[in-house]
């Protein structure tokens, strides 16, 4: 199926289904990707309030064979809320339906529209004594739907699990303009397909997710958090253990971090501060939440005293406080900024068995180049075999020198966790920049059936087209 541009006789079109639309030319960051690597081709912007005005604009698309680009917070670090290439989509911002549209703390259910920001999503559950417990860096900025859309993760799935964990329901229209309402707050509901695991993690290639049904959470009645000196990722792995064998579901999160971390951050962010003078070469961050009747300072000095005795970490920071608590997040939550100051040449997000995890850190340096011919920053969420690999330039180096390598460098990346059984795209996706990796990775009737399942329900390719699969191919219809 051929696209038409998203032009001027589309916008009267729509504009006369939809007469109070917010409809405007895109430009400006709406068409930029955090990183740089995307610049998006300029169409329009359309701006609904509702799940209605959803609806008729993807029904209009349909009728002019308009491609459609959802746009949650842009965020997103893999190109699919941007599409580089013509013809120009339509871009559907949901930044306007922003409404909790309700909140049940006795079932800890909480029901929110797709344009909610998640830090405003998690002050709301909070202000009902309950905790929405996802976690983002760009938690400021992203929005539900967008996370639901990519199934992020972040630093508590853990205990809480991913996106896709801490979702009972979704409202959604179909590629053909139908509602899908499916905001059920059901815990249990075995009554045939489940289109909200199809549609989460989707990108918007099956549908636009406009509104969720929510797990919310106890608030923990004690937080406390560590930063702990390890001597390698096997130690860390091993501490892992250790600390859910003493302390079960109360680990919220087990962050590793590199010492080239904490100089990024001492490079590119002075002002923050680090509890430990000299940047050791493996640490982690330990985050505890407990029920009442526990002291998770305790907990983690017991836990520090019983790793010591079997050399498992040698120093450590526990927070005394909820600022020395922020202070200590704010350094981890902060390395994704610090990168992007200094400018990877390839970054990945991948996942391994957590068996593998110490065996690929050790071997992947060699994959990539000579000794020295990079620096290298991993980092991530050990708990769930999530590490954030990035590669850099070596300093005084500027990232664009090396800008015909970084397909060289990906797939040496990429090729090691594949033969070690692990995954290209751990909570990122897909988008428009891993499309021909998960071709070139991907299970082939996986893949077969992810196209099958796509023309079956948008048959047109109206919806992101681009990301995640290869466009269609060109139907032969006028």
């Amino acid at each position: 199926m051929t696209l038409r541009d998203a032009d001027r006789d589309f916008a009267d079109a729509l504009r006369a289904r939809l007469p109070g639309l917010d409809l405007r030319a895109a430009e400006g960051a709406i068409l930029e990707e955090p990183r740089g690597r995307f610049h998006g081709h300029g169409g329009l912007v359309a701006r609904p309030r509702g799940s209605g005005e959803v609806a008729a604009i993807i029904a209009a698309a349909v009728q002019a064979r308009v491609g459609v680009v959802p746009y949650g917070g842009g965020t997103g670090l893999v190109g699919g809320q941007v599409k580089p290439d013509a013809p120009a989509p339509l871009i559907l911002s949901l930044e306007r339906m922003n409404r909790l549209r309700r909140v049940c703390p006795r079932e800890n259910v909480l029901i929110a529209e797709a344009g909610v920001i998640l830090d405003d999503l998690r002050a709301g559950a909070a202000a009902v004594q309950r905790l929405f417990p996802l976690s983002l860096a760009s938690g400021g900025s992203a929005r539900i739907g967008g996370i639901l859309s990519t199934n992020a993760g972040g630093v508590n799935v853990l205990r809480y699990g991913n996106a896709r964990d801490l979702c009972l329901g979704l409202e959604a229209v179909l590629p053909d303009g139908r509602i899908w309402n499916g905001l059920s707050r059901l815990r249990k509901d075995n009554t045939g397909y489940d289109l909200r695991s199809l549609l989460i993690g989707a990108e918007g290639t099956l549908g636009v997710i406009t509104a969720a049904t929510l797990k919310l959470a106890p608030v923990p009645a004690g937080q406390g958090t560590a930063l702990l000196v390890v001597a390698s990722p096997g130690a860390a792995l091993d501490l892992l253990g250790l600390a859910r064998d003493r302390l079960g579901e109360g680990v919220s999160a087990f962050e590793l971090i590199h010492r080239r971390s904490l100089e990024f951050l001492a490079e590119t962010l002075p002002e923050l501060r680090q509890p430990i003078a000299s940047p050791p070469e493996w640490s982690v961050l330990v985050d505890l939440g407990l029920a009442a009747g526990h002291d998770p300072q305790l907990a983690l000095e017991e836990l520090f005293a019983a790793a010591q005795e079997r050399a498992l970490v040698s120093d450590g920071v526990i927070a005394r406080s909820e600022a020395q608590r922020a202070g200590l997040w704010a350094l981890r939550e902060a390395i994704p900024e610090a990168n992007r100051r200094i400018g990877s040449i390839s970054s990945h997000d991948i996942s391994l068995p957590l068996g593998a995890v110490a065996g690929f850190i050790a071997a992947a340096p060699a994959r990539i180049g000579p000794p020295g011919a990079y620096r290298i920053n991993c980092f991530g969420h050990l708990g769930d075999g999530n590490l954030h690999y990035n590669v850099f330039p070596p300093r005084g180096r500027d990232r664009a020198e090396y800008d015909s390598r970084r397909q060289e460098i990906m797939h040496a990346v990429h090729d090691l966790v594949h033969e070690m059984g692990g995954s290209i795209s751990a909570e990122h996706g897909i988008g428009r920049l891993k499309v021909r990796e998960l071709e070139r990775y991907g299970d082939p009737v996986r893949l077969d059936a992810m196209r099958a399942i796509k023309a079956a329900l948008d048959p047109m390719g109206i919806m992101n087209p681009g990301a995640v699969l290869r466009c269609l191919p060109a139907s032969g219809l006028p």
